[in-house]
């Protein structure tokens, strides 16, 4: 696609329309009526090769919390590094036998799931009042204004 534009991207884009009029069910890895703490560490085990998984005091009150509303039947989808199949990035390849730390939960209940926080990763902030791309501009030469 890069060398010959989106005429480059049609056969993928066939493909892509053929694949999703086959249908399919959406199968999860974990029965979702299990408590969040087992879909963790079922995901955190099967996936991503932890031994273990270990629960800062904040996440354990947040699934309790999460649980005690009624909301422990939602899916889980982990936050962690895109570095690395673990919580570290320095952990590289297929790493095993490591404990798996979330040090924080968050629910996005109108999108309907869960989300652990694993190690140190930061999760994107909001926009400010007035974002930078407000200012963003094209003159009447021509020039892109309001970058920098």
């Amino acid at each position: 696609m890069f060398a010959h534009g989106s005429a480059g991207g049609l056969d993928l884009a066939h493909k892509v329309i053929a694949a999703a009029e086959q249908g399919g069910q959406l199968e999860f890895l974990y029965p979702l009526d299990q408590p969040i703490k087992t879909k963790i560490h079922t995901l955190a085990t099967t996936i991503y090769g932890a031994e273990s998984v270990s629960y800062s005091p904040q996440a354990d009150a947040t699934i309790d919390q999460l649980e005690g509303l009624g909301f422990g039947a939602l899916p889980i989808c982990m936050a962690k590094t895109h570095l690395s199949l673990s919580h570290d990035p320095q952990l590289k390849g297929a790493p095993s036998g490591y404990d798996f730390p979330i040090r924080e939960v968050r629910a996005s209940i109108g999108a309907g799931f869960i989300y652990p926080i694993a190690g140190t990763m930061m999760t994107m902030p909001g926009l400010g009042a007035d974002p930078a791309a407000h200012h963003i501009d094209i003159d009447a030469a021509g020039n892109t204004v309001g970058l920098f």
